[in-house]
């Protein structure tokens, strides 16, 4: 177990804390996760301390925090140590993990280029090993994309499974609460204090299922980069029946999920955005300006592809089947890529994050391989309720490919 870090040792020297003060906050003296040291998302409350959201007009319109959200809580409860919160993209809306008030954080495994987003601080801080573990939240892929970003272990879990009170929303029928790590079984010591039992405790994972459309989307180079890991998954599984999930195409399900997802955001903070007219960074302010305008039978639309969608993938994941798939299409777009550049690379890759996004369906990111010297994820699916299952052949996997355990 690692031990937890001493306060003048935590030199943040990637940018993954928010600016001003460290939140620090001491763990129970015994527990599951006594030793080691976490950090949140700035999207968490923690009382007596402010909730930026990433946005400063957010920090200035909104009272400081009077409770602790109940996930950071229960961190502490199991003798955790909060060192400190991270940046997020403004009001989690983002994929690339720029932030142009508090600063975008450097990916400490590919510093030329973008951390991911929106939990963009939790995932460099874990990467750079400031931290064991921290807390992010995955609406459309905030926790998966980071994690293949910066070459660690993310975890989205079933929708609902961990509460989000005192949380700051942004979908709340997509949103999660989802952690990182740079070992697997770190992360799963960190599923054993917050998630709810397996709803089939002890049952097995398998059989494999290879989603074809999401290996097509991948860049050829990703697809090689991951050919030897989906062959160490194969190994514990057995061989990759190949299945066309979405014969509608990733684009569909990614036009659903986004309308769909744009909708649930003007409703959750488009009060808020109309009467405080916040300054926003770039890309912010324009889908927010797309879901203010949404017009209400695309959301319908989308709302009604997601149930059919949702019903076809948990009937095929009920008996205990994992869908294998690159988490993100390419390694992390470079802090030189243009903002149309970036845009297309977040199409790609939003129809992936969709399939877990849409269904409420846990997923795991593993560091799997390297694309052109950047990091790129391995991502196991499983139905909902199979979180602690899919933990464990994650952890079982990372020691069959050399990964940390």
């Amino acid at each position: 177990m690692a031990e937890a870090r001493d306060s003048g040792d935590l030199t943040d020297t990637v940018g993954a804390f928010v600016p001003g003060p460290r939140v620090e906050r001491p763990g129970a003296a015994i527990g599951a996760l006594a030793g080691l040291a976490f950090a949140v998302k700035d999207l968490y409350d923690v009382a007596g301390t402010p909730t930026t959201y990433g946005n400063p007009d957010w920090a200035r319109t909104h009272p400081v925090a009077a409770a602790t959200a109940p996930v950071v809580q229960a961190l502490l409860q199991a003798g955790a140590f909060l060192r400190g919160k991270t940046k997020t993209v403004e009001l989690a809306y983002g994929l690339t993990g720029e932030n142009v008030w508090h600063g975008t954080p450097v990916n400490p495994a590919a510093p030329d280029r973008f951390p991911g987003g929106s939990s963009c601080g939790s995932a460099a801080a874990v990467a750079a090993g400031l931290v064991d573990f921290a807390m992010g939240s995955d609406t459309g892929g905030s926790v998966r994309i980071p994690a293949s970003y910066c070459g660690v272990f993310g975890i989205r879990p079933t929708w609902g499974a961990v509460s989000l009170a005192g949380a700051c929303g942004l979908g709340p029928s997509f949103d999660t609460a989802g952690w990182f790590a740079t070992r697997a079984g770190v992360l799963a010591q960190v599923g054993d204090v917050l998630l709810p039992e397996d709803s089939a405790p002890g049952a097995s994972l398998g059989p494999l299922l290879k989603v074809e459309e999401a290996w097509i989307n991948a860049l050829p180079s990703t697809v090689l980069a991951l050919a030897g890991p989906l062959q160490a998954v194969e190994k514990m599984l057995g061989r990759a029946t190949q299945i066309d999930l979405v014969p509608e195409g990733l684009a569909t399900l990614y036009e659903s999920f986004r309308c769909a997802q744009a909708e649930e955001a003007w409703a959750t903070l488009g009060s808020w955005v109309t009467a405080a007219k916040p300054s926003f960074g770039p890309g912010v302010q324009e889908r927010f300006d797309a879901a203010r305008t949404m017009p209400p039978e695309k959301a319908a639309t989308g709302r009604a592809f997601r149930r059919i969608f949702q019903a076809r993938i948990r009937a095929l994941l009920a008996g205990g089947a994992v869908l294998v798939y690159p988490t993100s299409p390419a390694a992390a777009p470079k802090l030189t890529a243009t903002l149309a550049d970036q845009n297309a690379v977040r199409e790609l890759t939003m129809g992936v994050g969709a399939i877990a996004g849409l269904a409420g369906l846990c997923e795991i990111s593993i560091p799997a391989g390297r694309d052109g010297g950047a990091p790129v994820g391995l991502s196991l699916v499983a139905a909902p309720g199979r979180d602690r299952a899919l933990l464990a052949l994650a952890a079982r996997l990372a020691e069959t490919m050399g990964l940390p355990g």
